[in-house]
């Protein structure tokens, strides 16, 4: 299993007597006050602090923060956030601010431009009423934290961290405004597709979008009435795409290249995210379950970066004690558990954005048609300070639905993006500071009422043995549109309002003792679609569907299965094709080959297989291209082939349209044979002529390179970078990790896993990858990153003995 080497593992790390301690209680209180004495031992006065506090800091580098006060707790997660990941923090506020210029020049700013365009601007009270009861207090306490760590750096009292220094930078003050203002880095969705549907239609006609997505529950679109889809700029996302990429960095004679937006790059990317950024959850009933506890599961998809996107953390004061991970910028965590409830969330595919079409007034360009007239643009002015000159005036446009991202001029129409960014409560995930205190399923669903964003699956389970699931997220209601194309901003097609959560699906106690989700399409059978149009383009099922037939399989299931499931290579694309390859032969070599190792194959993404390499290989560079080639010539250079794309193309390949394709079988079977001989002659260029040593994992590796690698000196840069590791997994199965086409290295994935035992919590188990600091010369920095990439975990551990066995540094905290 998977697991078998989790023992040895923690031997490693903790020294064999603390292992034992945490599997033996009786053990615990005789061992902590050893470990905590053998703990490196550190203290610091720091100001803003009410009382004093502490931070033990366990062997995998996991901090339990230890508070009198709910106020002294968010400030010290804010202080330890700062502590761990400072330049990570600092980079997140000055980027969703549009404050890159000042430290990094000119080049940026035209994404500082695009980032102040989806600030949320509306009314703070409004918005810090939207969460829930506490959320301003714990942001303002959080913030006061971070700011206690950076006015020490400022001044001096403590060190400023490398990337600070191979920036040239100082790491700035927060207000608790910041930290909810910023949507950009927030998931939303399906801008980018409606701009590529529009593109499609006009070079090859809607059919051919068929190839592209599919569209769930069975849905056929329709072009609006009013928008011409070739009035649609292919660049018409430029802003949009600045506003919402990481940050880059580059050598001055390269930044220009660096911070280009490339369309057909950006709008491949976007397609690709369907399938990749979203996760996995799922949750088992104690009568399913080999402990007799409920279990949940949740393994987030997101990039892959260094640091992490998440942060795990354990935050305890009187009447709070709460674990799991969150994003390090943001006060509570967003999957875990507290001592009654656990909690993991996917996305759940909303469509909560359009791209608006408008008719601009050949005598006042700042001016758009609406109803019978002309409606003005708001117009801000911004100063904008750039590093080596002076300040820039930013001059920011509006209209009564959202930011304006490009104007044609020569044809005087005008875009513009809503988004339920611009709605109270809709900061991605600050919501959970509320649902991470709820006892009971009735206090979960009245702090999912107040959900806004991101779009979620959330995942439920309690120490009484209750499991559910609740859909929840700011939900456009569209009476006389689909919101799959753009749409004239004219007054014609409006939000009315938004869905409840009463309507959108949810499930208290299943029937079957389990439930789980993978960003599919799950709305139940009898809702209402045409009615609340919630949204149409889910990822591909194959992950959900090979879940579900595992924990079908299984009516005991134990932590190691669930840990197992994670890391499952099992693909069920692969079974599809290679059922449409079991009558065909060939008798070119490569064909050949290919045809061999496919049909003889597991359908399991291994790290050793051979047939794994070249299905990968298949369906990543070649099956899509020779199959759109042959259908849709016309918009075979818009719908991108790359495996994201390849679930669409299957369903059309298992029943080829004859509208697309002539005397469609025999094309179909010259499209499976031709693209899979050119995939194994690639797999041969790579990997040589001998397929006894093809692996999967010789081409498919993980490597973390910090944004800041370009900047540094060489000895640093090879420390800012780690990597390389082989894997297994691929896009489309349990064991998420999609690669990118161009040399098949890992671009995202699941970087964050958490397996938890509801009531037992000391046994659950959990990993981030490639490590929690953000420190380089922190051994914490990477050393989580070959038990990821082997498919093991570490404790999360959560009672204060346990924790204390476990710590390798304690830090005491003392007001100033």
């Amino acid at each position: 299993m998977k697991n078998k080497g989790f023992n040895r593992a923690i031997r490693l790390l903790l020294g064999s007597a603390v292992f034992v301690s945490l599997t033996a209680p009786g053990v615990v209180a005789r061992e902590k006050e050893n470990a905590l004495s053998a703990a490196r031992q550190t203290s610091t006065d720091v100001a803003g602090l009410q009382s004093p506090g502490q931070i033990l800091v366990d062997v995998w580098g996991i901090p339990h923060i230890y508070a009198g006060n709910e106020h002294d707790l968010f400030f010290l997660q804010g202080f330890n956030a700062a502590r761990d990941r400072l330049w990570q923090i600092d980079l997140w506020r000055k980027r969703g601010l549009g404050l890159l210029a000042k430290d990094f020049g000119a080049a940026y700013a035209e994404q500082d431009k695009a980032l102040r365009l989806f600030l949320y601007r509306g009314d703070m009270k409004a918005e810090w009423a939207a969460y829930g009861p506490k959320a301003k207090t714990f942001a303002e306490a959080f913030v006061a934290g971070v700011n206690a760590y950076v006015g020490d750096v400022q001044a001096g009292r403590r060190p400023r961290p490398i990337e600070f220094k191979i920036a040239g930078t100082m790491p700035d003050l927060w207000s608790a405004d910041d930290v909810v203002r910023i949507r950009s880095h927030g998931l939303t969705r399906n801008v980018a597709s409606e701009v590529k549907r529009s593109l499609v239609a006009c070079a090859a006609g809607l059919e051919a979008d068929r190839l592209r997505v599919k569209l769930e529950p069975s849905w056929t679109t329709k072009i609006p009435e009013g928008l011409d889809p070739c009035s649609v700029p292919k660049a018409v996302l430029a802003s949009y795409d600045l506003a919402t990429r990481p940050v880059s960095f580059a050598l001055a004679k390269d930044q220009k290249a660096a911070l280009a937006h490339d369309p057909d790059v950006y709008l491949a990317e976007a397609d690709q995210q369907r399938d990749t950024i979203g996760s996995n959850n799922f949750v088992v009933a104690p009568a399913r379950s080999a402990t007799g506890r409920a279990i949940l599961a949740n393994d987030p998809h997101r990039e892959h970066s260094v640091p992490s996107l998440r942060y795990i953390v354990g935050l305890n004061a009187p009447g709070l004690s709460v674990i799991g991970a969150g994003e390090p910028a943001l006060p509570g965590i967003s999957i875990g558990h507290n001592d009654t409830i656990a909690f993991g969330l996917t996305i759940f595919s909303v469509d909560q954005e359009d791209l608006y079409v408008y008719e601009l007034n050949p005598a006042n360009p700042n001016q758009y048609r609406y109803r019978d007239g002309w409606e003005d643009m708001r117009i801000v002015h911004e100063k904008e300070q750039v590093k080596g000159e002076g300040d820039r005036d930013l001059e920011l446009k509006f209209t009564r639905h959202g930011p304006v991202i490009h104007v044609d001029e020569v044809n005087k129409r005008a875009f513009a993006v809503r988004s339920i960014w611009f709605e109270p409560g809709t900061s991605a995930y600050f919501g959970s500071s509320d649902y991470m205190t709820a006892k009971d399923w009735n206090g979960f669903l009245t702090a999912m009422r107040r959900w806004g964003a991101p779009s979620e699956n959330q995942l439920y389970a309690d120490t009484k043995g209750n499991i559910g699931w609740v859909a929840a997220g700011k939900t456009p209601r569209r009476v006389n549109y689909d919101g799959l194309m753009p749409v004239p901003g004219d007054g014609r097609y409006e939000w009315q309002g938004f869905l409840s959560l009463d309507e959108l699906p949810k499930l208290y106690r299943p029937q079957q003792g389990w439930f789980a989700t993978a960003n599919q399409m799950n709305l139940p059978a009898d809702y209402p679609v045409a009615e609340r149009k919630v949204g149409f383009e889910w990822a591909d099922s194959a992950r959900w569907q090979r879940i579900v037939e595992v924990l079908q399989a299984n009516s005991k299931m134990t932590l190691a299965d669930a840990m197992d499931l994670q890391n499952d290579d099992t693909s069920m694309l692969a079974r599809r094709l290679v059922a449409l390859l079991k009558p065909l032969s060939s008798d070119d070599a490569n064909v050949k080959k290919g045809l061999e190792l496919l049909k003889a194959w597991d359908a399991r993404d291994s790290a050793d297989s051979a047939a794994a390499a070249v299905f990968e290989v298949w369906i990543a560079n070649h099956l899509g291209a020779e199959l759109l080639k042959t259908a849709a010539p016309k918009a075979a250079n818009l719908i991108a082939p790359e495996a994201s794309g390849i679930p669409a193309m299957v369903a059309f390949l298992e029943v080829p349209d004859p509208r697309l394709l002539d005397e469609p079988a025999a094309a179909r079977d010259r499209i499976l044979r031709d693209s899979l001989g050119s995939a194994v002659a690639e797999v041969v260029d790579r990997l040589g002529e001998d397929s006894t040593t093809w692996r999967w994992d010789r081409l498919h590796v993980a490597k973390f390179d910090h944004a800041l690698m370009p900047l540094a000196d060489k000895a640093t840069a090879s420390q800012l970078s780690v990597g390389p590791l082989a894997l297994g997994g691929a896009g489309n199965v349990p064991h998420a990790a999609t690669y990118r086409r161009s040399d098949y290295r890992l671009i995202s994935g699941a970087s964050f896993r958490m397996v938890i035992d509801v009531g037992g919590w000391d046994a659950s188990r959990t990993i981030n990858t490639p490590g929690q600091s953000g420190d380089p010369f922190s051994g914490h920095y990477r050393d989580l990153a070959p038990l990821w990439a082997t498919g093991q975990y570490v404790p999360l551990l959560y009672s204060r003995a346990a924790v204390e066995a476990a710590t390798a540094e304690a830090i005491t905290l003392r007001p100033r």
